[in-house]
């Protein structure tokens, strides 16, 4: 299958949750993938989507509902994971293009959550740790976490921290940011 580098998929998972220990019986699960399309010719954003997914293996906390301000009413709109991995691959071509994300916790939270649900993973073998990339870009001693990086390099952290959606949305900015300085823009 031809690689296809025209876009960059940023992606960020929001997760059940709870303050300590699952429930017995449960364990996390994803519930929100936000999306957002990052151009690499032109290094602008697509308009961030929200793909919430309903549990089906766990519930939503209170702790949950308050860090990601996501409701058990809105992920009843929601559709599965299964029908969200395919929605990523069918209309995102997931599996022929590069996705990124904050860190590494997402891409293991989809093999896990795939491997376990016998789900085929939705994406190639293509993927950006964006934290790790703007720790060596900027020779930072450590990685940092989002609205960090966002301080790092003067931008404004837009939406709410914890909401897939709006932590895609920044992210890209951020890879988009350290694309256009490795090119030597600014």
């Amino acid at each position: 299958m031809k690689r296809m580098l025209d876009k960059i998929l940023v992606i960020d998972l929001e997760a059940t949750c709870w303050e300590g220990d699952p429930p017995p019986g449960q364990s996390s699960e994803i519930i929100e993938i936000g999306l957002c399309v990052l151009d690499v010719a032109t290094r602008t954003r697509s308009e961030p989507r929200a793909i919430l997914v309903k549990p089906q293996r766990s519930s939503l906390s209170d702790y949950c509902i308050r860090l990601t301000t996501l409701t058990p009413e809105m992920l009843a709109e929601g559709i599965t994971f299964q029908e969200a991995c395919s929605l990523l691959k069918d209309e995102y071509l997931s599996n022929q293009r590069t996705w990124a994300s904050y860190g590494d916790y997402d891409r293991i939270a989809f093999l896990k959550q795939c491997e376990t649900w016998n789900i085929p993973y939705p994406f190639g073998r293509s993927h950006i740790n964006v934290k790790n990339l703007l720790a060596f870009h900027f020779g930072l001693q450590r990685e940092v976490n989002l609205q960090q990086a966002m301080a790092q390099i003067n931008l404004p952290f837009e939406g709410t921290l914890h909401r897939g959606v709006d932590d895609a949305w920044n992210i890209a900015a951020v890879l988009s940011r350290v694309l256009l300085a490795r090119n030597g823009q600014t």
